[in-house]
């Protein structure tokens, strides 16, 4: 985009834009200067694309590499994307806290289920699985590592994506994180406090489970670090 026009000054129509509370966060990080505030802003945008860069490739490589463990495992007589019987379509019932007795009955595969169902009804029951699996969001990918599916997907399935040995609930926690971070980088909210080297520590060691080359792939193209030290 070109940067002939001049910026204009930091005025009311900031609030408008942002909202005052969101501004409000700015402008208590800059002492209430208002163009420092919007600078910040601006180096919050840029650096949470340079986020959402990295962790897309860890989005990819991680759907693939669940893909690739299912396919390779899976012996049921439909594909696992769409087989009543598959771990992330059978009724899958787990007690959690909540509800007027402290606890409740939920069916943890409810919403892989509609996720499916809702990809199947965009692109047609003849799609490929590819064309389904890319349509899937990381909040899918991320619960399959869960506690709750260690029986049903992990411990048949999803560990032979990662090295031998590899402990489900350290890689579960590393990927919730990451997937915190995205949502809060895909909704432009402040990254100002985040602790993003140790975030971005977690990806590279994710990554690095999946493929070694993938986590020096995404090192080398990685714009975190410089964002980080260009802060206004």
């Amino acid at each position: 985009m070109s940067n002939t026009f001049p910026a204009p000054d930091a005025g009311p129509w900031v609030d408008a834009w942002l909202s005052p509370a969101r501004y409000g966060v700015y402008l208590t990080e800059a002492d209430g200067d208002r163009g420092h505030a919007l600078r910040l802003y601006q180096w919050n945008t840029a650096l949470s694309c340079a986020v959402l860069h990295d962790l897309g490739h860890l989005e990819v490589a991680l759907r693939n590499a669940y893909a690739a463990a299912l396919d390779a495992t899976w012996t049921g007589t439909g594909h696992w994307l769409d087989d009543p019987a598959s771990p992330l379509r059978a009724p899958l019932l787990r007690t959690k806290k909540g509800g007027p007795r402290g606890t409740r009955r939920v069916d943890v595969n409810e919403k892989p289920r509609k996720a499916i169902d809702a990809a199947r009804s965009r692109y047609g029951h003849h799609a490929p699985p590819g064309k389904i699996i890319a349509d899937l969001s990381l909040g899918l990918w991320r619960y399959l590592s869960s506690s709750a599916h260690e029986k049903t997907l992990w411990v048949p399935h999803l560990h032979f994506a990662f090295p031998p040995g590899t402990d489900r609930a350290t890689v579960d926690q590393a990927i919730g994180n990451l997937h915190g971070l995205r949502n809060r980088a895909a909704h432009w909210e402040p990254l100002l406090a985040a602790p993003l080297k140790h975030r971005m520590d977690e990806l590279a060691w994710v990554a690095g489970l999946l493929s070694p080359q993938l986590a020096a792939y995404i090192g080398h193209h990685s714009e975190v670090n410089t964002f980080l030290a260009r802060r206004p």
